[in-house]
């Protein structure tokens, strides 16, 4: 029989490893992988960026996608990864709302920031890494 008590553990590791998932792909694969940090950089710098900007939000989903697969500093990670997620939105919002529209639209961007913010509200959940308290960031 089906037990909140038992399951919510459990979705809330759901959310966090696919959170994780993403970033790290978004990060790694498609920005430093696909891409290149170069071309990353180059991209932000054509929509007006600084392109040192790329480069910090490459490895930014790098370093956060990592952290919330093993469930460390889920928070905080989670409220972090949230201003790359709103910059985003922000990015694709006049392109409309489908993400295939030319530019991509902002609905992905908006529903991975809610994500984002459920994950920041709900902590880690199971599977988490376990880390000593005085380290501050054990299962926050």
């Amino acid at each position: 029989m089906l037990n909140e008590t038992v399951t919510t553990p459990y979705a809330v590791a759901v959310l966090r490893l696919t959170n994780g998932l993403a970033l790290l792909a978004h990060g790694a694969v498609l920005k430093l992988g696909t891409f290149g940090l170069a071309g990353t950089m180059g991209y932000f710098a054509s929509i007006g960026y600084p392109p040192v900007l790329g480069a910090v939000v490459a490895f930014a989903e790098v370093l956060a996608g990592l952290a919330l697969l093993a469930g460390v500093g889920v928070r905080w990670v989670s409220l972090g990864a949230l201003l790359i997620l709103l910059g985003a939105v922000a990015q694709h919002a006049p392109n409309g709302w489908v993400f295939n529209a030319p530019g991509g639209g902002w609905e992905f961007p908006a529903f991975w920031a809610a994500a984002l913010v459920a994950q920041a509200g709900l902590g880690a959940g199971a599977l988490a890494a376990r880390l000593p308290a005085a380290v501050g960031l054990a299962r926050a």
